[in-house]
């Protein structure tokens, strides 16, 4: 949660005090939160400028790999220095403001080199060279090094406080460690990536992974694996959130045929080999800690209706590393269900362009959907007390 003070989001208040009702007495957002280019604008600069996940650090594997992630004000250019460690710096050159990357983009190289006047950075930030301002008096190199943002890499996934002023980070992953710390993400490698752009917000995405009261309708080769109302949901006390779901009698992880073409993630516990635990990192991060792989949704949203979701599967690196291994029994699974996940979401974001779309309330079974929307709802309020918060 921010420290500082924020207007709210704009979005009717008798529908945001509705969304924050005790469960099963709330409603969904309003459905200016979902169609509303303002409302998306007000969350890019208060809930994604905020600790929010840019990639993977294996993906910055040497000295000098750089990478550009997001645009605008949250445009962010992330670099592995001399010293091994991953930096981030805001994606603006100091001269006159050109992008040093273009987004998305990756380059290799012992400087940063902005592309329009050549001014280069070493991998620290600092100023290199400024063409044609060597013999200028005054000139101070030392005041025009890259503006450097917060990073964590935190069991390999990079995440990065625009704003600088997000909370510590311990706080955001408060009480995560115990649950993910036995996968050691870290260690595993990525073997598939898909990426999918999908016509509907970022949060009907982030609902439909907190919930499975819609699996037995749209889901049937994931429900006769893990049973839709198996598990539960768990309370953390940071910025994560989450339940777990349990695997039928038979099967080894979630596939098609319910069998692993791999192995088991070494030292998880019994609970964890007959369970898959899915995590939402919030606000873009969407975590499934299976028996034997670890998969990721990472969502950009791009606009109101429209978002990127990058899926990454990574697996045990003896196990990715045998020539013969085959990760399409983890891959084709959930590539199919995403694929009818989608259609769902986008479907939902058709019906809520309709001027006649109302919030509707909450099934019994779509509590984790109540711990997302009262979430965004919280930050769409700002402090319960703005004469107290900081000036």
């Amino acid at each position: 949660m921010f420290k500082q003070y924020r207007d709210p989001a704009p979005v009717p208040a008798d529908g945001l005090a509705a969304a924050l009702a005790p469960f099963g007495q709330s409603r969904m957002l309003p459905r200016e939160a979902y169609v509303d280019p303002a409302v998306f604008e007000w969350e890019q600069r208060h809930i994604f400028s905020g600790w929010t996940c840019v990639g993977y650090a294996a993906d910055l594997g040497s000295v000098g790999a750089q990478k550009a992630v997001g645009n605008g004000p949250n445009g962010i250019l992330l670099v592995r220095g001399e010293d091994g460690t991953i930096r981030a710096f805001a994606n603006t050159c100091r001269h006159r403001g050109h992008e040093l990357l273009a987004c998305d983009a990756t380059t290799r190289g012992r400087s940063i080199v902005c592309p329009y006047h050549a001014w280069s950075y070493r991998l620290d930030g600092t100023l290199r060279n400024a063409p044609g301002f060597g013999e200028q008096d005054g000139f101070d190199r030392d005041q025009f090094g890259l503006a450097e943002l917060r990073l964590q890499n935190w069991h390999g996934w990079l995440f990065v406080d625009p704003s600088g002023q997000d909370s510590e980070f311990s706080e955001h992953v408060a009480g995560l460690e115990e649950v993910v710390g036995p996968y050691h993400p870290e260690d595993l490698t990525v073997v598939a990536r898909h990426s999918y752009e999908l016509a509907t917000n970022w949060k009907v995405i982030a609902e439909n992974y907190q919930e499975c009261y819609h699996c037995s309708s749209i889901h049937p080769e994931l429900s006769r694996i893990s049973p839709p109302t198996s598990g539960e949901n768990i309370e953390l006390p940071g910025s994560w959130m989450g339940g777990w779901m349990s695997i039928v009698e038979g099967a080894e992880t979630m596939s098609l045929t319910g069998k692993s073409g791999g192995v088991a993630i070494e030292g998880l516990s019994e609970r964890e080999l007959r369970s898959v635990m899915y995590l939402v990192g919030y606000p873009n991060l969407l975590v499934s800690l299976h028996p034997d792989y670890v998969m990721t949704h990472l969502m950009t949203p791009l606009a109101a209706d429209r978002t990127h979701v990058e899926c990454a599967w990574a697996f045990p690196k003896d196990v990715a590393a045998e020539p013969d291994f085959d990760p399409s029994y983890a891959v084709d699974f959930w590539d199919l269900t995403n694929r009818q996940d989608w259609a769902a979401c986008e479907s939902v974001q058709r019906g809520l362009s309709s001027p006649h779309a109302r919030p509707g309330p909450l099934a019994p079974d779509e509590d984790g959907v109540h711990q997302f929307v009262t979430r965004v709802a919280r930050a769409y309020a700002g402090p319960a007390d703005p004469a107290a918060a900081p000036r």
